[in-house]
């Protein structure tokens, strides 16, 4: 199925902002933003390791799930064109010709459109039967390539930020920092960090989306999770589009609403209120998603 031992190097990059210097609070940025421009993000290190499963069952492709935006499904369908398997998408909804699904088409992924009802059918048992009879060469991987082994596949993320440390001029970090969508990328940080560090997720999605449930079925402490959502999944307002704006201004670090921004946010609010002390050292888990912008072109 393709050179899938392909491990991109995401750039450790210091956060110089205002609000971080009167806190006396340093953060450096893990940039997964910047190892590949299509291929970009936590999502290709969440694929790895189901890649890897695939490879062994002798699948020629991959069929998974995603929104019409979804940043896994076209990282997914990028990696599916570059290393030649196949890839089918399940999508949310009645077919839309966002830009997303565009690309997806364009990258060879076969599309399926479930309807709202159809997809939140995703998790009941006996959903994949039909679509494994279809697809019989193809191997199943959850929406987000979430579970155990999306998280197995993030664990590299802490050895990549500790090898560059030395180029900071830092001897050591306090805790991460990142934004969570299904929590997959959180709980592989805290299997790597094996309670040395503590890993803060800032809750993209509301409390109903099971987040925590996700995250207690594969690591039980070590970690704590914030909420960010600020009313809901993909909800935005003045605030948070204006310290977008005003942020990449300031550091010319690109951002968006839905993850990035919102976590970012709420570490500036949570340093604001005294939640870490002066002289502490965060790692900022940059997790990409900027094509999912052209969303919110508008």
């Amino acid at each position: 199925m393709g050179p899938f031992d392909w491990l991109p190097h995401a750039p450790l990059e210091p956060l110089y902002l205002d609000w971080l210097s009167e806190a006396h609070v340093e953060v450096a940025v893990l940039r997964l933003d910047r190892i590949d421009p299509l291929i970009s993000g936590n999502k290709w290190f969440k694929l790895t390791a189901h890649l890897a499963q695939a490879r062994q069952v002798g699948a020629t492709g991959i069929i998974s799930l995603g929104g019409a935006y979804s940043n896994h499904l076209h990282a997914l369908a990028a990696a599916g064109k570059r290393f030649g398997f196949l890839t089918v998408g399940l999508l949310r909804g009645h077919r839309q010709e966002t830009p997303t699904v565009l690309d997806l088409e364009a990258f060879g992924m076969q599309l399926h459109w479930l309807g709202y009802g159809g997809y939140r059918a995703r998790n009941e048992p006996g959903f994949w039967l039909p679509w494994q009879a279809q697809y019989p060469h193809l191997h199943p991987v959850p929406e987000g390539g979430s579970g155990l082994l999306g998280a197995a596949g993030c664990k590299p993320l802490v050895d990549q930020a500790r090898e560059q440390l030395g180029s900071l001029g830092w001897q050591g970090y306090d805790a991460w920092w990142l934004a969570v969508g299904t929590g997959t990328t959180l709980a592989g940080l805290v299997l790597a960090e094996a309670g040395v560090h503590r890993v803060y997720g800032a809750l993209a999605v509301p409390d109903d989306h099971g987040v925590a449930q996700s995250v207690r079925g594969i690591v039980q402490n070590g970690y704590e999770l914030i909420d960010a959502s600020r009313g809901g999944f993909a909800k935005v307002d003045p605030q948070l589009l204006a310290f977008i704006d005003a942020t990449q201004r300031s550091c010319n670090m690109p951002l968006e609403p839905l993850y990035t921004g919102k976590a970012l946010l709420a570490l500036k609010e949570q340093i604001k209120a005294g939640r870490f002390a002066p002289g502490t050292r965060l790692i900022f888990l940059h997790s990409g998603g900027l094509q999912g912008r052209r969303g919110f072109a508008d």
